[in-house]
């Protein structure tokens, strides 16, 4: 399905540079902020706690939490902003006249998104190597998760940049969808500390799916079934791919 691969890797490329060069505000933020967490509560609160699950220390429980929200975050506000931008200055207009397929600009565009992702997500592993050491016990399926996670955000954001008419419409979905749905979704908590009826309703949130998906890759350890958090991840990456694919065919809010 891809037909001009340079200007997919051109397109890729722009993206990549775009958040590398302001890695201050779009890298290092995240690791500042998750070596935070880790000590205030897994360090400072978490040692004079009662915590034990599967052998895991309060810290070595919240690590892949904070992975995974700050991986979803990443992926979202790189291709969030970046095609809300494009579209404000009006220079999505230069993606539009190229010669790449609706799938093509998708695919350009989500790889910025992904890659960002995964460098913050690898980051916040290493600020955790001197409070938590610890191996990570499946890596493929820990790669696995971070790749399906990071495009089905990435696919988000585009969304989100897509529907949104100003700057305060662009952080409504993350502010107040996303982040309560990966903060209820068990980075720092582990499902059998909630009561029985919100436990069942922890389980049509995606969200926790995601988390536990990370979480056992690292771990060994997870609230759900490892095969449900993996298909969940794959139909989802699949359906908001294509879905965003639509949206650039249809033209939706891209032509003035």
């Amino acid at each position: 399905m891809i037909t001009n691969p340079i200007g997919v890797m051109a397109l890729s490329k722009r993206e990549i540079i775009r958040f590398l060069s302001v890695a201050s505000q779009t890298v290092f933020p995240p690791l500042v902020i998750s070596l935070l967490f880790m000590y205030i509560f897994g360090v400072a609160i978490g040692e004079r706690i009662d915590f034990s699950v599967a052998g895991l220390s309060y810290l070595g429980f919240i690590v892949p939490g904070l992975m995974a929200m700050h991986l979803i975050s990443a992926s979202y506000e790189n291709t969030s902003s970046s095609l809300f931008i494009a579209r404000w200055h009006n220079h999505i207009q230069e993606v539009l006249l190229s010669p790449l397929s609706y799938f093509e600009m998708v695919l350009g565009l989500l790889a910025g998104g992904v890659a960002r992702g995964v460098v913050v997500c690898a980051g916040v592993y290493l600020v955790s190597l001197p409070l938590a050491p610890a191996a990570i016990l499946h890596p493929f399926l820990l790669l696995y998760f971070i790749l399906t996670v990071s495009v089905i955000f990435a696919c988000a954001g585009m969304m989100g940049a897509l529907w949104a008419e100003d700057f305060g419409m662009l952080g409504v979905w993350n502010i107040y969808v996303i982040m309560p749905l990966i903060l209820l979704g068990g980075v720092f908590h582990p499902l059998s500390l909630l009561p029985k009826i919100v436990r069942h309703i922890s389980q049509f949130n995606p969200m926790y799916y995601f988390i536990n998906g990370i979480r056992y890759s690292m771990t060994g350890v997870s609230d759900a079934s490892i095969a449900v958090c993996a298909l969940t991840a794959l139909l989802m990456a699949v359906g908001f791919f294509f879905f965003t694919v639509y949206l650039f065919r249809i033209g939706y809010k891209l032509r003035t």
